[in-house]
């Protein structure tokens, strides 16, 4: 009896730390190119009140076996809005830009962070913190129809 509690003890302390682990923290991250890194954003809003992202990547890309393979948009709370995949390597190609369009960003939403991630270490590289009603940041450009 006393191993079977004990093991539960175990289990939800390795399952509540792993839970708590990947919480998003925007000012936790390496700047390794091991991991990939947002180096720019241009968020342009749409006539419809939708957003397109083309976001650049940099990363060192190893071929299949390591390589940036996506990248995403997060609200302040950390709820994705938008992800875009990077389907193959860009061994050649750093850093890589791509867009994602038909965004919705809620109402009342204006700052966003958009990391990047890659098929062996996932998110971990510095992302960036887009305020949508700033023109122009660090590392970032907000376009708006009038």
């Amino acid at each position: 009896m006393r191993q079977l509690i004990l093991i539960s003890m175990i289990a939800a302390t390795v399952f509540s730390t792993a839970v708590f682990a990947s919480k998003f923290d925007k000012n936790s991250y390496s700047s390794s190119l091991e991991f990939a890194q947002v180096t720019h954003v241009v968020a342009t809003q749409n006539t419809g009140g939708s957003w397109c992202f083309d976001t650049s990547v940099r990363h060192n890309d190893q071929g299949w076996e390591h390589y940036a393979d996506g990248w995403e948009i997060l609200d302040s709370a950390g709820n994705q809005l938008g992800y875009r995949r990077l389907g193959h390597p860009h061994d050649n190609e750093q850093p890589v830009t791509r867009s994602q369009c038909n965004i919705k960003i809620p109402s009342g939403v204006s700052k966003l962070t958009i990391r990047a991630k890659c098929n062996i270490h996932g998110f971990g590289g510095k992302p960036v913190i887009v305020d949508l009603t700033i023109g122009k940041g660090e590392r970032y450009l907000v376009r708006k129809v009038n």
